[in-house]
């Protein structure tokens, strides 16, 4: 049977209009077209309801009982990487037959979606106090003076390569909770490694690490582009430097370089790439290269010399303008 068209808002009020002066619902209908039964419908809908305006609809009957939500909603809860299969059989052996979009929607309506899980280090507990000391330590600090941080890292990047993700149940800004995570190890591999830095005011050098790094190698890379990063920045006296916790940059050697230097750098905690604002950097960068589908090594290379070129300004001020927001969330996810 075709669906009927829905009458205007102003053919429904011209109807009880009609009614009113002492039309027939037959005279009405001839009038504007309609059959009797339609204009009967309005006219009674109108004295009723004292309104034309579409009521709500019930709709059809939720497939899940109220208890069936709840008992989905609490195994998500518990294990937010229960798969939508899983759930199908649960609520099947419990006498209730659905589809898995049934799950997502009556998932949703509770608040939750499926997304993919985040991958963050492997804390240890020495890992969670520290991180914990660091966020404390420098919540209040102005954001003058993450302005005036380079803050750097290396990354590996795949030619051909698409990392695994898993997809988790989870409420929104709920996304590095542990149970919604992956733990990682650094560097899961790829075909080049890149070293870069940035500050507020835009990105810095980034050049290819052509053979494995070691601690001389490291000091050479920041001999020669840390500096000249710093005055193409025209970052203000008194600069900070960061980079992480990996043995090349804790090493005896690296320094006493920085301090013959007099270059200050961050206390960093360990496994802590989260509280890197250049981790955005690195991912979008990797993205966009994606995107443009390098053949080789040596076009995988210019691509990402030309990308992190072409990342604007703003974007490094506003990673570093919310940078108290990595903080909090390490303070209230307690580590």
């Amino acid at each position: 049977m075709a669906k009927t068209k829905e009458l205007s808002k102003d053919t429904r009020n011209k109807i009880v209009d009609l009614h009113q002066v002492g039309k027939t619902e037959s005279a009405i209908g001839k009038q504007l077209g309609l059959k009797k039964s339609t204009v009967g419908a309005i006219i009674r809908k109108w004295k009723t309801y004292k309104t034309t305006d579409n009521l709500p609809r019930s709709g059809a009957p939720r497939k899940i009982s109220p208890r069936g939500v709840k008992m989905i909603t609490r195994t998500v809860s518990k294990n937010p990487r229960t798969t939508r299969g899983d759930l199908v059989n649960d609520l099947q052996r419990a006498g209730t037959k659905v589809t898995k979009p049934t799950i997502s929607n009556t998932l949703r309506r509770q608040g939750l979606k499926s997304c993919s899980a985040r991958r963050v280090p492997l804390l240890k507990p020495v890992h969670v106090q520290a991180r914990l000391k660091f966020a404390r330590e420098h919540l209040d600090d102005p954001d003058e003076d993450w302005e005036n941080v380079i803050w750097s890292d290396e990354t590996k990047i795949e030619l051909f390569g698409k990392n695994s993700t898993r997809r988790v149940w989870r409420t929104k800004n709920a996304e590095l909770h542990p149970k919604n995570t992956i733990p990682t190890v650094k560097h899961g591999g790829g075909n080049i490694m890149l070293w870069g830095c940035f500050s507020a005011k835009g990105p810095g050098r980034l050049i290819r690490v052509k053979e494995r790094m070691n601690g001389a190698m490291y000091r050479e890379i920041l001999s020669e582009n840390l500096l000249p990063s710093a005055r193409a920045l025209k970052m203000k006296r008194g600069w900070v430097f960061q980079h992480d916790n990996d043995r090349k940059h804790t090493a005896r050697a690296t320094k006493e370089w920085l301090r013959k230097k007099h270059f200050k750098f961050l206390e960093w905690p360990s496994q802590s790439p989260d509280l890197n604002p250049i981790e955005n950097l690195w991912r979008e960068s990797k993205v966009r290269v994606a995107q443009r589908q390098p053949q080789n090594i040596t076009a995988l290379e210019e691509i990402c010399m030309e990308e992190w070129a072409k990342i604007p300004a703003t974007v490094c001020e506003n990673l570093v303008k919310t940078y108290r927001k990595r903080l909090t969330s390490v303070i209230t996810n307690k580590g």
